[in-house]
């Protein structure tokens, strides 16, 4: 006697809707057991075993729950020319990609926030020259991807602890207007004792320029008449940074 549709068990409807929908959704079989490997292998044997691609990968797949995400990891890197080079575009830049919105952009954004945070974090409570590569590392991170030049100053205090962090001016791609009148009344109004320039060449030619070198010395005259001290001038870029200290341009 054939069984009445109604009184079919519950559980072999579900099973049948089960079977159903699986054949509905031929993407779901490959790429949902390739993310559970990757988060193991993560969890495992740490970040340092995966290829940029595949941590890109894993980052997007909290951003994109229901996609095979690969392609658009290994996209974006070719497109921006590095993993470092997606962390460093803006989301507008992001969202250029297809398959890139709202919660992917703000995502990458977010982890390269955190990037810049970490590594801020890493300079030690004390005196920053004591600590110099900290902060030199700190600025590499924050700075040596942009597309245009910026000008950060390190404010610091009679022990050489820091007060303000600034990013003071930014400018084209090639040149940040710089105005030592405002970075020598800006560290007035903190009360600095010394200051640290810090700024990036996005072509990544470390050389100073003239127009760098003279605009150091013309705040290093109107700091000195205020008996403040221009411990160095450091340029960064995706490639190092050099000093001007170290380089001779400023003793």
């Amino acid at each position: 006697m054939p069984k009445n549709p109604q009184e079919e068990p519950l559980l072999d409807i579900i099973a049948d809707e089960h079977t159903v929908h699986k054949h509905d959704r031929p993407e779901s079989a490959h790429y949902l057991g390739h993310r559970d490997r990757l988060k193991s292998k993560l969890l495992m044997f740490g970040f340092e075993v995966l290829q940029d691609y595949e941590l890109l990968e894993l980052l997007l797949t909290y951003a994109i729950p229901r996609k095979d995400v690969k392609p658009l990891a290994k996209e974006l890197i070719e497109f921006f020319g590095s993993f470092a080079g997606v962390l460093n575009a803006s989301p507008d830049e992001l969202k250029q990609i297809k398959g890139v919105k709202d919660n992917a952009a703000a995502l990458i954004n977010a982890v390269r926030g955190c990037a810049v945070r970490l590594a801020k974090n890493q300079i030690p409570t004390g005196a920053v020259i004591n600590n110099w590569q900290s902060l030199i590392n700190y600025c590499k991170i924050d700075m040596g991807q942009r597309k245009t030049e910026c000008l950060r100053i390190i404010f610091l205090d009679t022990r050489s602890q820091l007060i303000k962090d600034e990013i003071l001016q930014k400018g084209s791609i090639n040149q940040t207007p710089v105005y030592p009148r405002e970075i020598a009344k800006r560290a007035l109004e903190l009360g600095a004792s010394s200051i640290v320039m810090i700024h990036n060449h996005p072509a990544g030619d470390l050389r100073p320029s003239k127009n760098d070198i003279s605009i150091t010395k013309a705040v290093l005259n109107a700091l000195d008449s205020l008996d403040i001290t221009l411990i160095d001038h450091i340029i960064v870029s995706k490639t190092g940074h050099i000093s001007f200290k170290a380089c001779g341009y400023l003793k």
